[in-house]
């Protein structure tokens, strides 16, 4: 009698060890499935992502191969950096969140190489190059994986009316100066293109030029040289569109 209940509680001992590995089991499966899984959708992702980065980089090398100045004996040497930035910018789409000051540092490193351009002809290179650069920026806004830090941040009603109608409404309310804007936005110009641009001679076009210059929207590449727009003149001409755009819509 007594052996069988040994034998009894030693079964029971049993199931309990065999519950507990099927327990154990289980959760093991589970756990490497879900690894599995993940490294499954990770696989994806990266393949996603290469092939988004792949497309960047042949279509940046068809627009500039297609629009760079074709009679030009440093096209290639130029064609070769540009391609490179271009590519080094694409690559941010491969990690899942994009920093701005990467976005600001890119569009300023841009500038810089332009301000250094040896003659006007090659604003029509930058211009293209800036075209692709935007490109690629708003893709990024698309996959939802940039997203420009000031766009998460509240409304505040506490703002210095004083200093915004100063430094930002009081230069772009005038037409003159809000056309000279938006075309330096797309590439340098002289004081003479400006001027057939907007019509005003001499002391009027400098009077709103220096406005824009005073206020830090555009400034001027050397004494004499031709203008250009700043970081802040072009976060201000595109906070505008992107107002605007939303009203239309």
């Amino acid at each position: 009698m007594i052996e069988m209940i040994d034998s009894h509680q030693d079964i029971l001992e049993i199931k309990d060890k065999l519950s507990t590995i099927h327990t154990d089991l289980k959760r093991l499966i589970e756990r490497s499935s879900q690894e599995h899984l993940e490294s499954i959708i990770s696989g994806l992702q990266r393949d996603f992502s290469n092939g988004i980065v792949g497309y960047l980089d042949h279509q940046a090398d068809k627009d500039l191969e297609n629009n760079m100045i074709k009679e030009c004996e440093m096209r290639e040497t130029c064609k070769s950096k540009f391609k490179g930035f271009l590519q080094n910018n694409a690559d941010l789409i491969k990690h899942s969140n994009i920093d701005e000051n990467i976005i600001v540092q890119n569009r300023s490193e841009l500038m810089e190489m332009k301000s250094n351009a040896p003659s006007e002809q090659c604003d029509i290179c930058f211009s293209e190059v800036s075209n692709v650069l935007e490109k690629q920026i708003s893709l990024m806004r698309s996959l939802q994986i940039y997203h420009k830090e000031e766009e998460n941040k509240p409304f505040m009603p506490e703002i210095a009316e004083e200093t915004i109608v100063k430094d930002v409404l009081e230069p772009l309310s005038n037409k003159q100066r809000f056309l000279i804007l938006k075309a330096v936005s797309m590439e340098t110009k002289t004081f003479t293109a400006l001027s057939e641009l907007t019509k005003l001679r001499g002391g009027n076009l400098l009077f709103h030029l220096q406005k824009l210059l005073d206020n830090g929207f555009i400034i001027q590449r050397h004494e004499r040289g031709d203008y250009m727009i700043t970081e802040k003149g072009y976060t201000i001409l595109k906070g505008v569109n992107d107002i605007y755009s939303r009203l239309k819509s």
